[in-house]
């Protein structure tokens, strides 16, 4: 493609103040790095990195910005292509770069011009949008003074005007995946008056000086070193930034494995903390948590929700996840209902449980209650036994009209695992005492911690997690786990099972000698019912015997426990593994080992939806399947020395070939 420049175009000065000189509300400006002037702010300077979604948007930003810093913008060079005479390149410069042509010296005009370097050049990328690949900033003149004339004039009842497309770069010019918008609206409230304006403000975040800069930087700077991080900004009607949803590369990667169940975690933002943020958490293939995504909220709304949920669905390629844990919200329950309506929503025990010293602490008979409180929740077995200790419960302590209680007893289906025994939990369940749904930035993320400093604790805590992930994918791979007993069940899930799940699962086959007794019911054709009775720690460490029924198919070679540890934790228990052992069976069925256990299941699972249907056009779309295909073989490649070889010999090879299809077409 052959390049066409097109160089000295003069660009007519004032052509950023039109807007400003009209008071109008829409004007946008930034906090610029050196914190925000009382009363005035400042465009963020350019950098390598930013992204328009026009030729237009770039020109119009640098221009505004030139203006804040007291220079005037020409185009120094353009290019088009042949063809189509479509723009593909520009570099933009300081009015003053450069000399006058020789012809031009004698003419009585002064020069004005001083050689000046400051620039920037930018291009358009393969997803139609203009990227920002150089930048000097650096002046060698005196800067003129700025401008902030609309500011000043502007009243709150200034009655506001449809813009045209000459005054449009007036307006907010949206970057969309760089700039962020410092929340603060009114030109003349100060520093602390714009903090009580935010917190009274659900439509805008509250934003502390410095910190959509510190967004900036962060964002710009992932995009640079993370090649699959995205990110997406929503803004409210005046340009101020209202929600951020962004999440990093290999957090996209575990979406296409680990979106089965997933908490979203909305602590922070309940507990007032400094930073709203909304965490996407799923569960991998060691029983560790994993961050799919994070979001910033302006506030408990529905309509917050609901855009964050469908930002993070675009990530996770539209799969709607089988189980959605949260706290009890009903802002939450209403946006999942509509952006996930096949997901089953369900409150998390851990975080109802956690309330009950602050919401019955005062009561009378405050350790009696929580005792049946919890006896009731996590030794049900039945429907009928939860409703009739609830009811024991409230009636002997004379809490039947507590407020809270009540509203738990009407959710009971959302929450009590005794109702939940049909819903897919992976392990995320906490239906046992002591099982609990902990924040993925817990001991990083405290109530006053700054945006600027979570930030930073938000890539220790990634480096940690991912550490520690690739530390349990080669010790699963390298180390065989110790058995402990003779049964077949444990050599068997030995040989597939990670091994912190096949720890778990061990448990379950050592306490099946617990278990004393194993009789049958009913019979009802091929289906049985057995009774399995087992030994458990009761009050004071006493043994009581407590009665299981499992239900038997023999023809199907289904089993089902009504403790539901198959559906909770994602392995049978105990119980269910007496009666296939009563039965003769010597291997669990297949349908009982679930992939997303094993050692090899990144490597086993290939999501339908991407090697199908590949879009000839779309180049987002192949950047995504490369970089998670890579991703792969980056994750196979550090289990050894020997595997670090290969997998860098197959990276070698597999350019070789790709510049072999380059070399072909030309």
């Amino acid at each position: 493609m052959e390049e066409a420049p097109l160089s000295s175009e003069q660009v007519p000065d004032g052509e950023c103040s039109e807007s400003q000189k009209e008071g109008e509300g829409e004007t946008v400006v930034f906090d610029g790095q050196n914190g925000v002037i009382e009363g005035k702010k400042e465009f963020v300077a350019p950098a390598v990195g930013m992204e328009f979604e026009s030729y237009d948007d770039a020109y119009n930003y640098y221009n505004c910005y030139a203006k804040e810093v007291g220079f005037r913008v020409r185009v120094k060079n353009s290019w088009f292509k042949r063809n189509s005479r479509e723009k593909y390149g520009a570099v933009l410069c300081c009015s003053s770069q450069g000399f006058k042509r020789i012809k031009d010296v004698n003419r009585l005009r002064k020069e004005t011009r001083t050689g000046c370097p400051a620039m920037i050049r930018m291009r358009l990328v393969d997803s139609k949008r203009w990227r920002v690949l150089e930048v000097t900033l650096e002046h060698n003149h005196t800067l003129g003074a700025k401008v902030y004339r609309s500011i000043k004039k502007m009243g709150t009842g200034t009655k506001k005007k449809s813009l045209s497309s000459s005054d449009a770069e007036g307006r907010t010019i949206k970057l969309y995946r760089a700039l962020v918008i410092d929340a603060g609206g009114n030109g003349n409230l100060n520093a602390i008056e714009r903090e009580v304006r935010n917190s009274n403000c659900p439509n805008q975040l509250n934003l502390k000086k410095g910190d959509s800069q510190a967004i900036y930087n962060y964002f710009c700077r992932m995009q640079l070193t993370n090649p699959n991080f995205f990110y997406l900004m929503d803004l409210n009607d005046e340009g101020h930034l209202r929600n951020v949803f962004w999440i990093d590369g290999r957090s996209r990667a575990s979406c296409l494995y680990f979106t089965d169940v997933i908490y979203i975690d909305n602590t922070y933002l309940l507990s007032r903390f400094e930073i709203p943020l909304v965490a996407f958490v799923g569960i991998n293939h060691h029983g560790q948590s994993v961050l799919l995504g994070c979001g910033l909220l302006a506030g408990e709304t529905t309509e917050s929700y609901k855009w964050l949920f469908k930002a993070w669905l675009t990530c996770a390629s539209g799969r709607c996840p089988q189980t959605i844990i949260t706290d009890r919200c009903k802002v939450l329950q209403s946006a999942i209902v509509e952006v996930f309506p096949t997901a089953r929503h369900r409150f998390g025990v851990s975080h109802v449980m956690k309330k009950v010293p602050e919401k019955l602490g005062g009561l009378r008979n405050y350790d009696a209650i929580r005792k049946a409180l919890f006896k009731a929740v996590y030794e049900s077995l039945k429907v009928i036994e939860f409703e009739a200790a609830w009811g024991f419960m409230v009636q002997r302590f004379g809490v039947v009209d507590h407020e809270w209680l009540r509203s738990l007893y009407e959710d009971r289906a959302q929450w009590a695992p005794v109702y939940l025994k049909d819903t897919y939990f992976a392990g995320m369940c906490a239906a046992q005492p002591g099982d609990t749904l902990n924040p993925f930035f817990d001991r990083y993320v405290h109530k006053q911690t700054p945006l600027k400093e979570f930030l930073d604790k938000y890539e220790l805590a990634l480096q940690k997690k991912h550490k520690e992930e690739n530390l349990a994918d080669i010790e699963s791979r390298t180390v065989s786990p110790t058995l402990k007993t003779r049964c077949s069940f444990e050599l068997q899930l030995s040989r597939i099972y990670t091994r912190e799940i096949f720890k778990k699962f061990q448990l379950e086959v050592e306490e099946m000698y617990s278990c004393f007794s194993t009789t049958q019911l009913h019979v009802d054709g091929p289906i049985v019912i057995f009774l399995v009775k087992e030994r458990v720690l009761g009050e004071g460490n006493r043994r009581e015997i407590r009665d299981f029924e499992v239900l038997y198919n023999r023809t199907a070679g289904e089993v089902r426990c009504i403790c539901s540890c198959f559906n909770f934790y994602g392995y049978l228990c105990r119980h269910a593994l007496c009666v296939l052992n009563f039965n003769g069976v010597e291997e669990i069925p297949s349908k009982y080992i679930l992939s997303r256990w094993k050692k090899d299941y990144k490597r086993l699972y290939i999501p339908d939806h991407v090697c199908n249907n590949v879009d000839a056009t779309d180049r987002v779309q192949w950047f995504n399947q490369l970089y998670r295909s890579a991703l792969q073989v980056v994750e196979e490649g550090v289990i050894s020395l020997d595997h670090y070889k290969a997998a860098l010999q197959t990276f070698e090879e597999s350019l070789n070939r790709v510049h072999d299809v380059e070399e072909k077409q030309e």
